[in-house]
């Protein structure tokens, strides 16, 4: 099972992008209930693709995050494949929809 980073600068962050094949972002705030009932079923739902690498974000650690990554609300997830964005979902997430994207997404990229 990968371990979560945490990140606290954008250069944290984007250094993390790049240096995974796979780079996954948890972004969330500090007092958000929906932020912290989420992440332990995402958590779970990545348990099973074990060459994603987690990061995790606090908006509230580096609120200059938001303007760089076009984040409008919490939590919001986002999946990178080589730097590229291949993924977004954000506030309300379904988790098995979730679990679905990132399989099709993380055979697609075991095959190429």
């Amino acid at each position: 099972m990968q371990t979560n980073h945490n990140l606290f600068s954008i250069e944290d962050v984007e250094q993390f992008i790049n240096s995974h094949h796979l780079a996954f972002l948890y972004i969330s705030k500090t007092n958000c209930s929906v932020c912290h009932a989420l992440l332990p079923k995402v958590e779970k739902v990545l348990a099973e693709f074990p060459k994603i690498q987690m990061g995790f974000i606090n908006v509230d650690d580096i609120p200059s995050i938001a303007g760089h990554l076009s984040i409008f609300t919490a939590p919001v997830l986002i999946l990178y494949v080589d730097g590229k964005e291949v993924l977004r979902e954000a506030r309300f997430v379904h988790v098995e929809q979730f679990k679905e994207k990132v399989k099709k997404i993380y055979f697609l990229v075991e095959q190429s």
